[in-house]
């Protein structure tokens, strides 16, 4: 983006935060007005903590509280059935807005400062995606009366978009053209400070590697086996020498989902669950491939047979520094909050759990400074954020040096500090949509700046190709 534009967009952003500064205590109270609501949906999805594609209760339930409010709903899109689009009002622009809602395997918790899972074993929201959908969904009713009490031209849709966790939900949206006529994406995620940073992802691509041998006896007969287990082991001590010759900013991790039934039995079957990460899409894409080709030679060294699907595949968040610029002004003049004494109390008791070099508890309190930053988790987003220009950001729904993917994240997910984040999120989703709805030419330089970054050739093909939903994938 050269810079004469970024002036521009800088300028128009500070414009819009002045006109949002002078009117935006109105839709702010709006939000207040939905937010009982929007806590009481947080904690049931919380409750529910379903797993990517099994989202049907939490997915009912975001929809039934859209539909009460006069939200036109279709659902069931892509192939998903627990996906759904909510949309109020006419005309342009179009803004969108992204509801997660499902849960991570194995992470249940009860909401207290201590290791206690709700059911043992059970998923938990770990990532807080519970929060993410209920302040979405609350943004967005919010919007739609204010476009009401204001008699103004434009449409709020709420994206029902499942599976984030593995399942790339939104790459099927995407692929299926569901953003094509939207003019500007919004989302944000729970996290353990407050920012509004220009933050790309990874690239992700992922499979599943199973290995078919012979079984036999494994003292008496193993000559006469061939083990699907060493065809895991050697593939994974291939790949574990590769890492040595892979871009240093590269990632990759698996888990051995199926390593054979019992020790004196030659394993039959046994599979490799493998992720690999990049920040460029097309990195990702030559990576796996060797991973594959690591795959091939351990089965013709073990006279195994090697079968593999692609389970999901994601571009990395192409940020728009335009709309970031807006969020964080208006993220510095909501502010942020502080916690009440039980509040503290329970912050205090979980920050034990965490290690040291944390922020302080007061940062809930604070903005962070705003950055151009490189993160290494990967997302959904990342496809609908190279075909509509996107932007995100987080605020504190937790303790302050919890980390994602938690027990900890699970516990204060399910309290009032959830309930706080949670809000100002939702404030911060309104008022953005508010400035781009009475400010149509930073959507303008918005689409100029997406198009200058991912160049004049660029043509979307979907990571994970054709296949469709795998939607028995947490099974």
């Amino acid at each position: 983006m050269g810079p004469s534009h970024l002036v521009r967009g800088l300028l128009l952003a500070l414009l819009a935060l002045g006109a949002a500064q002078a009117q935006g205590a109105e839709i702010v109270v709006l939000v207040d007005d939905q937010l009982e609501a929007g806590k009481s949906l947080a904690d049931e999805i919380w409750r529910h903590a379903e797993m990517g594609y099994l989202e049907e209760k939490s997915s009912a339930a975001l929809q039934a509280y859209l539909s009460e409010q006069g939200f036109a709903l279709e659902s069931g899109l892509a192939g998903i059935p627990t996906s759904f689009v909510a949309s109020y009002g006419r005309g342009e622009p179009v803004i969108g807005i992204l509801a997660e809602f499902d849960a991570l395997p194995g992470l249940s918790q009860d909401a207290v400062p201590e290791r206690a899972p709700r059911i043992e074993g059970a998923a938990g929201h770990a990532c807080g995606h519970h929060l993410f959908g209920a302040a979405s969904a609350t943004a967005g009713v919010a919007i739609a009366r204010w476009l009401d009490e204001n008699n103004r031209s434009g449409t709020v849709r709420v994206y029902g978009t499942p599976a984030e966790e593995g399942g790339s939900g939104k790459v099927y949206l995407t692929r299926a053209g569901l953003f094509d006529d939207v003019d500007v994406v919004l989302h944000w995620h729970p996290g353990d400070r407050n920012s509004a940073s220009a933050s790309s992802s990874t690239a992700n691509k992922s499979g599943r590697f199973t290995f078919h041998g012979v079984a036999a006896h494994a003292a008496s007969a193993p000559d006469r086996g061939r083990s699907a287990l060493d065809g895991v082991e050697a593939m994974n001590y291939m790949v574990n020498l590769m890492r040595e010759h892979v871009p240093s900013n590269a990632r990759i991790h698996y888990v051995i989902t199926d390593g054979g039934d019992a020790p004196n039995i030659v394993p039959e079957t046994a599979q490799v669950y493998y992720y690999v990460r990049h920040p460029e899409a097309a990195r990702v894409v030559k990576l796996f491939e060797r991973v594959v080709k690591a795959a091939e030679a351990a089965a013709l060294g073990t006279e195994t047979e090697m079968t593999y699907e692609v389970m999901h595949g994601n571009y990395p968040v192409l940020p728009n520094e335009t709309l970031a610029r807006l969020v964080d002004g208006n993220l510095r003049n909501l502010g942020g909050f502080l916690y009440d004494d039980s509040e503290r109390a329970f912050a205090t008791t979980i920050r034990k759990t965490l290690g040291d070099d944390l922020l302080p508890i007061d940062s809930t309190n604070q903005v962070q400074p705003f950055a151009i930053t490189q993160g290494m988790g990967s997302t959904d987003v990342g496809d609908v954020s190279w075909n509509v220009p996107t932007v995100g950001f987080r605020t504190a729904t937790w303790v302050p040096g919890t980390p994602a993917h938690s027990w900890q994240a699970v516990a204060a997910g399910g309290t009032s500090i959830g309930h706080k984040g949670m809000g100002l999120a939702a404030k911060l989703i309104a008022r953005t949509a508010q400035d781009l709805i009475e400010n149509p030419e930073l959507i303008d330089e918005a689409r100029i700046e997406l198009e200058e970054k991912r160049g004049a050739d660029f043509e979307y093909e979907a990571l994970l190709g054709d296949r469709e939903p795998p939607l028995d994938y947490r099974l």
